[in-house]
């Protein structure tokens, strides 16, 4: 035998986040994880997670109570037809508040309008 073992290799991820809150909360679900380890400051790594302090939204974006309700669901894995449904209102309706929220949260897609949401303390995840 040549040194073989049975355990599954391990991805080392290096995390690096401007944002202090977020690289905590991101580092927090990635410490459980099997089969990935966070490397040490300078420690080479397989992979990187790294978000730089891009501008995006500023603390001053207003989102209406409706927009913070579609935003949670968004949040949650809805449909536009379950949000519709939940919320008592068309399909077409969602879609303008999906609309809204991409350009008030600068986002290009539903998750970053979460990630941004979220950051901004919109809605808790």
């Amino acid at each position: 035998m040549t040194g073989m073992t049975d355990e599954p290799p391990v991805v080392v991820v290096a995390v690096e986040i401007a944002e202090p809150e977020l690289a905590d909360r991101l580092t927090a679900l990635l410490a459980d994880v099997p089969g990935l380890r966070l490397a040490a400051p300078g420690e080479p790594a397989d992979a990187a997670l790294v978000v730089r302090g891009e501008p995006g939204p500023g603390p001053d974006v207003v989102l209406t109570p409706r927009e913070r309700d579609v935003l949670a669901l968004i949040a949650e894995g809805a449909s536009n037809k379950a949000i519709a449904r939940r919320l008592a209102i068309s399909v077409h309706t969602v879609k303008f508040h999906i609309a809204s929220l991409l350009d008030k949260l600068d986002a290009e897609g539903r998750a970053e309008a979460v990630a941004q949401g979220a950051r901004l303390g919109a809605i808790r995840l």
